[in-house]
């Protein structure tokens, strides 16, 4: 191996290093400042309950404190802020998944006063836990955390939280999957144990129902709900933004070919878009539609997917998945063209637009 070789290895080694290190020390700057910013509340939220009228009192405290803090340390502490900081320790304080992680670090000097946190004041179970195990606790930027506060169910902030850590969601991309109802799309269908694993582990992926959605929504395209654009527009639109694409998909997605093309007979057959998903380890096909859902659309489906399954898939990897995206579809239409026991082809509608989350769960209500 020649030296300039040898120069270019070690070059990338230490950039990709440094790098690492760089994005640790980002994530523990945000940990530590998220932490203090907790701490600060459980202070706070201490000093209130000295006071005889709380609510009163409490308003004082934060006036005062926002006064002083603002003449010593400079902006970031104004009365809002504080308000949001206190609100932040009394949400976060009563997390179902903070608490899980106190019960495992419940040593013998933690154990009486935690068996008894019903007598104690809400901010006394935290003075003596161990500042790595709250700083770990706490993985997202306060950015994230205001914006997070604002889910009033506490599953449902549990799963964007996870999300966003499991993902490096930017706060940006969070609120859009917020706003596009993505935990309500997946918990609807499921059962309650499936629920529960979306607020505790977030999307799990075990078999091919696990990645489907029912609507799709593609805001991100930008083609207006009653526009009139063909098929091949909405894929090109897609394909352009095949990033935003895939974050629509979910976990594992990689793209492989659009139009691939597949031959017979002497007949040749093409298939929209071609996706590989390396959580299930097979081919995911999706065909675009147009208006309503049609049973040959769904038999056009099956074909393509029996094609994959005999001729593309290799030892080792799972059936091949086909998914119809279409504007509108007759669920009985679904039922009745598709298979009892149907593991392998599912028709979904997308939206081109973002609803309101209001009119959106309403319209995912409808659909299951």
């Amino acid at each position: 191996m020649s030296k300039d070789i040898q120069n270019k290895i070690l070059f990338k080694q230490v950039v990709a290093l440094l790098q690492n290190a760089r994005q640790q020390v980002l994530r523990t700057v945000n940990s530590t400042m998220t932490y203090t910013y907790f701490e600060i509340g459980r202070m706070i939220v201490e000093e209130e309950q000295n006071g005889k009228d709380r609510a009163e009192y409490g308003k004082q405290v934060l006036k005062g404190l926002s006064e002083q803090l603002t003449s010593e340390v400079g902006k970031g502490f104004s009365l809002r802020n504080l308000e949001q900081i206190r609100q932040f320790y009394l949400i976060y304080s009563k997390s179902e998944s903070l608490t899980r992680i106190l019960q495992i670090q419940n040593t013998q000097t933690l154990s009486a006063e935690l068996q008894n946190t019903k007598k104690k004041t809400l901010s006394a179970k935290f003075k003596n836990i161990d500042f790595q195990t709250l700083i770990s606790f706490f993985k997202l930027t306060w950015s994230h955390y205001t914006f997070l506060m604002r889910i009033d169910d506490e599953k449902e902030r549990s799963f964007y939280e996870i999300e966003s850590e499991k993902y490096n969601w930017s706060v940006r991309e969070l609120k859009r999957q917020y706003d596009s109802a993505l935990y309500t799309r997946l918990a609807l269908s499921r059962d309650k144990e499936g629920i529960l694993k979306l607020s505790e582990k977030g999307q799990i992926i075990e078999k091919p129902k696990d990645i489907i959605k029912d609507p799709y929504i593609l805001e991100f395209l930008g083609l207006p709900e009653l526009h009139q654009y063909s098929e091949s527009d909405l894929e090109q639109e897609i394909i352009n933004k095949l990033e935003y694409f895939l974050l629509e998909l979910g976990d594992g997605f990689a793209f492989v070919a659009r139009q691939k093309r597949i031959t017979f007979d002497d007949k040749h057959f093409r298939i929209d878009l071609v996706f590989y998903n390396r959580v299930l380890k097979c081919f995911v096909l999706i065909d675009l539609k147009i208006g309503e859902l049609k049973h040959q659309d769904l038999g056009q489906m099956q074909m393509y997917v029996n094609y994959y399954d005999r001729e593309m898939r290799l030892e080792g990897e799972n059936k091949t998945i086909g998914i119809v995206l279409c504007q509108n579809k007759s669920e009985l239409v679904v039922e009745y063209t598709l298979p009892e026991n149907n593991e392998q082809i599912f028709a979904s509608k997308y939206k081109t637009i973002l609803p309101s989350r209001e009119d959106l769960i309403k319209l995912i209500s409808e659909s299951i």
